[in-house]
C-alpha cells in the first residue's frame, strides 16, 4: 500500500538537509580561514588573532542560527535567525578580511592575479557601492515581510533555503560596502557609506514597526510573538548597525590621524629645511 504523502514531513526533510548543508558549509569555511591564517604565521607573517576569533564566530553563528531550536515563537525564532545570518554573521565575517588573508597567502601567479581580478570587476564593483548594496538589502527585507514571499517559504522548502542564501548574501554585499576593509576597486568617502548605514537603518525600523502592527501577508502568528519578533527586529538591527557605525569610527579616525602624521611631518620637514637654510647663509 503507498503511504500517504504529508507536506510537512517533506519540509522537514528539506529543513534537516539544510541544516546538514549549512553546518558542513560553515565548518568548511571556517576550518580552511584558520588553517590559511596558521599557515601565514608560519612562514612568519603577521597576522592578528582576533580576526581567526572573528571568522571562526561568524561561521559558528550561521551554523547555530540554522539547526538551533526555534527561540520564543515561530515568528520570534524566525527574526532572530534573519538578525544573525543576515546582520550579526555578515559583520563578523567581514571584520575578519578573509580576501585580503587569501592574497596574502597565495604566491604572485595566475591564481592570485585572477582573484584579484574578480574582486576588482566591473560588476563587483558596481554591486559593492553603498546606494546599490542598500537598496538590495532593503528590497529583499521588504520582498520577504509585505508580499506573501515570506507565507510561500513555508510551503516551499527550496525557496525557504534560497531565501536563506539571500539575505546572508544581501548582509554581506552592505557590510563590505560599507566597510571596505578588503581590496576593493573604488573607495568610497565615509559620507556615502554613512548614509547607506542610516538609510538602512531606518527602513529596518520602519518595517519593524509595521510588523508590529500587521504580519506578513498570508501568514498568521500569534500577536505576543508576532510583537516580540518586531521588537527584536528593531532593537537588534539597531545594535548592529551601531557596529557598523563603529567600524566607520574607526576607519574616520585612523584616516585623520594618518592625515595628521603627514602634515606635522611636512612641518618638521619645512622646519629643518628653514633651520639649514638660515645656518647656511651665516
Amino acid at each position: 500500500m503507498r503511504q500517504a504523502h504529508h507536506p510537512g514531513a517533506t519540509v522537514a526533510e528539506w529543513g534537516a538537509v539544510a541544516e546538514l548543508c549549512s553546518d558542513a558549509a560553515a565548518l568548511a569555511a571556517a576550518s580552511v580561514y584558520l588553517l590559511s591564517a596558521r599557515r601565514l604565521r608560519r612562514r612568519g607573517d603577521t597576522w592578528p588573532w582576533a580576526r581567526d576569533v572573528a571568522f571562526a564566530s561568524g561561521c559558528g553563528a550561521i551554523g547555530w542560527a540554522v539547526s538551533a531550536e526555534t527561540l520564543g515563537g515561530p515568528f520570534t525564532g524566525h527574526m532572530a535567525q534573519h538578525l544573525i545570518v543576515g546582520m550579526v554573521a555578515p559583520l563578523l565575517l567581514v571584520l575578519a578580511r578573509p580576501l585580503t588573508l587569501a592574497l596574502r597567502l597565495l604566491p604572485p601567479g595566475r591564481v592570485r592575479r585572477g582573484l584579484l581580478r574578480a574582486a576588482h570587476a566591473g560588476p563587483v564593483a558596481v554591486l559593492l557601492s553603498p546606494p546599490v548594496a542598500a537598496m538590495a538589502n532593503v528590497g529583499g527585507l521588504w520582498l520577504l515581510y509585505r508580499t506573501g514571499l515570506l507565507a510561500a517559504t513555508h510551503q516551499h522548502p527550496v525557496l525557504g533555503v534560497v531565501t536563506h542564501v539571500h539575505v546572508l548574501a544581501a548582509g554581506l554585499i552592505l557590510t563590505l560596502s560599507v566597510c571596505q576593509l578588503d581590496p576593493v576597486r573604488r573607495r568610497w568617502s565615509l559620507a556615502a557609506r554613512g548614509t547607506a548605514v542610516l538609510t538602512v537603518g531606518a527602513a529596518h525600523s520602519v518595517l519593524a514597526k509595521g510588523l508590529y502592527g500587521a504580519p506578513p501577508p498570508g501568514t498568521s502568528f500569534a500577536t505576543h510573538d508576532l510583537r516580540t519578533g518586531a521588537q527584536l527586529m528593531y532593537y537588534g538591527g539597531d545594535l548592529v548597525e551601531m557596529g557598523l557605525a563603529v567600524a566607520l569610527a574607526v576607519q574616520w579616525y585612523g584616516a585623520r590621524g594618518r592625515a595628521h602624521a603627514r602634515r606635522s611631518g611636512r612641518e618638521r620637514g619645512e622646519n629643518l629645511a628653514s633651520v639649514s637654510a638660515a645656518r647656511s647663509e651665516r
